[in-house]
C-alpha cells in the first residue's frame, strides 16, 4: 500500500473544525452574492427607468396637436419664440421632419407682454397688418386654430436667412388688453 504524504500547505496547519468551514463557506457565498446580486439589481433598476423613460417621450412625441403647457426653454430658444410673461392659455405643439421643423405656440398675454414679444421677435406693433392672417391654412388645420370668427385679426411673417427661423404671427386684438398671439416659427435643418 501506498502512503500519501502531507502537502507542505497542510503541514502545520490542524484540520479545519466544522464551526470554520461553514463561516468559510458563508463568506465565500456572500462575496459570490454580492458580486453578482449588486449588478443584476443595478441592471433591473436602470432597465425599469429605461423603459419608463421611453414611455413619457412616446406619449410626449405621439401628441397630435396642441398640448397645454410652455414650449421648453430649448424650443424656444432654437425657434426664437420668446413667450413672455405674464402669459396664460400657452400650449405649443412641435413637429419635425427632413425638409422643415415648425413649433406651433399660442398664449395669452397683456399689452405689455404683446410689445415684449414683438420686440423680441425683432419687429413692432407697426409690423402688424389689419386682416392679415399670415398663419398658413395647412398649419391652422394641424393646430385647429380657426381665424374666422370675430376678433380683430392682426398678423406678420417675420423672415430671417437660413438657418434662423422664419415666424408666422397672428394676434388677436379683439381685447386690446388681453391680447392672443398665436405663432407658427419654422426653419430648415
Amino acid at each position: 500500500m501506498t502512503q500519501q504524504t502531507a502537502s507542505s500547505d497542510d503541514a502545520g496547519r490542524p484540520p479545519e473544525n466544522h464551526r470554520r468551514m461553514i463561516r468559510r463557506r458563508a463568506l465565500t457565498l456572500i462575496i459570490i452574492v454580492l458580486l453578482i446580486g449588486i449588478p443584476a439589481g443595478y441592471l433591473v433598476i436602470s432597465a425599469a427607468q429605461s423603459r419608463d423613460s421611453g414611455k413619457d417621450k412616446e406619449a410626449k412625441y405621439s401628441a397630435t396637436g396642441l398640448s397645454e403647457g410652455w414650449p421648453s426653454k430649448l424650443q424656444r430658444r432654437l425657434y426664437q419664440v420668446p413667450v413672455p410673461h405674464p402669459a396664460a392659455k400657452v400650449a405649443s405643439y412641435e413637429t419635425n421632419n427632413w425638409k422643415t421643423s415648425r413649433l406651433y405656440v399660442q398664449f395669452e398675454t397683456t399689452s405689455a407682454g404683446l410689445d415684449a414679444f414683438l420686440a423680441g421677435v425683432g419687429v413692432d406693433r407697426g409690423d402688424l397688418k389689419r386682416g392679415d392672417i399670415t398663419i398658413s391654412h395647412r398649419d391652422q388645420r394641424v393646430t385647429h386654430w380657426k381665424f374666422s370668427g370675430t376678433g380683430s385679426w392682426w398678423g406678420l411673417i417675420h423672415t430671417q436667412k437660413d438657418p434662423a427661423p422664419t415666424r408666422d404671427v397672428v394676434v388677436n386684438l379683439a381685447d386690446p388688453d388681453l391680447p392672443m398671439v398665436y405663432v407658427v416659427s419654422r426653419t430648415t435643418p
